[in-house]
């Protein structure tokens, strides 16, 4: 089975020009540990707010691909806005690590739509994919944003590594420089 380490990973080096915001909790301090880097938003409160922080990038740098990380539990907070996806077209991946808990809070069980890619794609995403080990990473393929990917991923059953240590005017000064640094498509 897939760790959310490995979605993570994956994603960062297949789309390194990529800006990513994570959700926060247990999967921001994780992206943090395995593969900080100056295009990672991290959110560091406002769970449910992952993909509407993306979808606002992605509206303000045209041209730029935005991946939006959400656990099974913050998008469940949000689950309108996956309505964003129709209204703008934007070039962006939506991630949803879905391990069946909010494992930042204690394990309480978490409620997803029983078909999330077909909510998905009726909700205007192009593409919406479930992966559930390296082979189906792997196969990923970007062409046709925006896209749901549903990674069924294992619950963390190690130490979560230290918190994000930067602050939240550090983090928003990365993201705006890596944005100019980093030509658009």
């Amino acid at each position: 089975m897939l760790t959310s380490e490995a979605v993570m990973t994956h994603l960062r080096a297949a789309l390194p020009d990529a800006v990513v915001v994570c959700t926060n909790g247990y999967p921001s301090r994780e992206l943090y540990n395995c593969a900080d880097d100056p295009g990672n938003f991290y959110l560091l409160g406002s769970m449910g707010m992952a993909a509407p922080i993306a979808y606002g990038i992605a509206a303000a740098r045209p041209g730029h691909t935005v991946v939006a990380i959400d656990g099974d539990g913050s998008l469940t907070m949000n689950l309108g806005c996956l309505t964003l996806a129709q209204e703008t077209q934007a070039s962006v991946v939506h991630v949803v690590l879905d391990n069946g808990m909010h494992q930042s809070t204690g394990g309480q069980r978490t409620m997803l739509p029983r078909d999330l890619t077909a909510v998905a794609t009726a909700t205007g995403y192009r593409t919406a994919v479930t992966v559930r080990d390296d082979a189906d990473l792997a196969g990923l393929d970007f062409a046709e944003l925006p896209m749901l990917i549903h990674a069924v991923v294992a619950p963390r059953t190690g130490g979560i590594g230290k918190r994000v240590r930067h602050t939240p005017q550090e983090i928003v000064s990365r993201t705006q420089d890596f944005l100019d640094r980093v030509p658009s498509a």
